[in-house]
């Protein structure tokens, strides 16, 4: 059987058309043009009302001085789940982007291929059994779309924004971590401080009840002052109990922040150093720095995705072409694949137009609308919450030092008192409930000035996470 040739044609015509294709896509973008929404919060963020300002543009590294707590932060970067899940998401959407890009090129691909047949003598015309050969080798391009609407670069350009939103959401994802760890390290470390207060005051109830229990044996105190007493020291041994059931539900809650057990080193001691440097933004300063919020970037980013995508579902309107063609070589024989005269090509182009869909494509279309106006919505409501993030935090900070020399103040007129109490009780001029009144005023000082201490430090952590984590983490997040 003859086997019907194809025209011949060079592959560099091939090699042409293909580049000439790719020039020509592209030629039409209708995608809305972009510009970045008007910020719908003041122009300027609060100063904090302090009149010194720090800088602001510092990694994590340089904002937390404490070692052991730098320790324990890079032991979570390297071991937290969802910091994990994050960077493969990362690896995801990239992947993604590469398969939408893709699409811009064409899809050349060479093949080779051979068959023998036998034709049995009753179909033959010439009455005889004939076995025939037919052998080929190409190279060709399939289905290549010319993308002359734009339909196929925006798509690509909506898969790279969302690729963009996925790199700020696992930035997001870090500086969260970042500052839940310091948050819960402190938790812990102020816990500790209160547990060893509450110990600390069980072994001071203890004693002062031995000696009512000696004085009553005695006959010189009353049954009431002994109940007293002891009411006072189970008040402080429930305290010391609860106390040390946070300090373990504490590490359990850092231990899964940081992905791993941290070791006894990192742990915070039962002090009031400061963990962390306190940051001021200087007065008037723009509110326009909140872009920096990797949130806020996410939300541009699926903005951008969500424009590109109208494009593409306008682009649906129009025709699309297609070009498929191949060139190489043909012969009935194996040896004569590759002697003058067998080349073969062949050129395919379709166009496709869109008559009738039952309303399909008018109805993507406003899809892709309906979805921008939710992302333009999404996106400003990511900038108002970082506004009001950043001017509570400041609001917070206005208070707090006056809070705490007023607590300071407070805690030493307590423990005058106390002392006072004490001294007048010994020398019969006062009941031991008055002691007992002190004794508990001058403890809850003590456990309310930990607590604002605590409250400041998470301060200065919640004004850093705020305002996006400091502003020369980059794109890594590292610092």
């Amino acid at each position: 059987m003859r086997r019907a040739r194809l025209s011949r044609f060079p592959l560099r015509a091939l090699a042409c058309a293909a580049m000439a294709s790719a020039v020509l896509s592209g030629c039409i973008n209708l995608a809305p043009a972009y510009e970045t929404p008007a910020s719908p919060v003041p122009q300027t963020l609060p100063s904090g009302g302090l009149a010194t300002a720090t800088p602001l543009d510092m990694s994590w590294r340089d904002f937390f001085v404490d070692k052991q707590l730098q320790g324990v932060i890079e032991l979570a970067l390297a071991n937290n789940r969802d910091l994990r899940v994050a960077a493969l998401n990362i690896e995801s959407a990239r992947a993604q982007y590469g398969i939408a890009r893709a699409g811009l090129f064409p899809t050349v691909g060479a093949g080779a291929g051979g068959s023998r047949s036998r034709t049995p003598g009753s179909l033959s015309t010439s009455g005889e059994a004939r076995i025939s050969s037919q052998y080929s080798a190409d190279l060709g391009m399939t289905a290549y779309e010319l993308d002359l609407f734009g339909r196929v670069r925006n798509l690509s350009e909506s898969a790279l924004q969302s690729y963009f939103q996925t790199e700020e959401t696992r930035r997001s994802t870090q500086i969260s971590l970042v500052a839940s760890v310091a948050t819960a390290w402190l938790q812990l470390a102020a816990d500790e401080q209160r547990l060893a207060l509450a110990r600390s005051t069980l072994e001071s109830q203890r004693k002062s009840y031995d000696l009512i229990q000696r004085s009553h044996a005695l006959g010189s105190q009353s049954g009431l002052a002994l109940a007293q007493s002891q009411s006072t020291v189970e008040a402080a041994r429930a305290d010391a109990a609860a106390f040390d059931s946070l300090v373990e539900q504490d590490r359990n809650a850092l231990t899964l922040l940081v992905g791993t057990t941290p070791p006894a080193e990192l742990l915070p001691a039962t002090t009031t150093a400061e963990a962390a440097q306190l940051l001021v933004p200087p007065a008037g300063l723009s509110s326009s720095v909140l872009q920096q919020r990797p949130d806020v970037r996410a939300a541009e980013h699926a903005l951008r995705a969500s424009n590109a995508d109208i494009g593409a579902a306008r682009a649906a309107f129009f025709p699309r072409i297609a070009l498929t063609a191949s060139a190489g070589t043909a012969s009935s024989t194996l040896s004569g694949l590759f002697t003058s005269g067998s080349k073969a090509w062949s050129f395919a182009p379709s166009v496709s137009v869109p008559i009738f869909d039952g309303g399909a494509n008018r109805s993507n279309l406003k899809v892709a609308e309906a979805q921008q106006k939710i992302q333009l919505a999404t996106y400003e409501k990511t900038v108002q919450t970082a506004f009001r993030e950043v001017a509570d935090a400041l609001a917070e900070r206005r208070t707090l030092t006056e809070r705490l020399d007023a607590q300071r103040s407070l805690l030493g007129a307590t423990s005058r008192s106390f002392e006072l109490s004490q001294s007048l009780f010994r020398s019969g001029a006062t009941s031991f409930l008055d002691v007992l009144d002190a004794q508990r005023a001058h403890y809850a000082a003590q456990q309310t000035l930990i607590g604002l201490q605590l409250t400041e430090q998470t301060n200065r952590l919640t004004i850093y996470r705020t305002l996006g984590g400091g502003w020369s983490e980059g794109a890594d997040g590292n610092g």
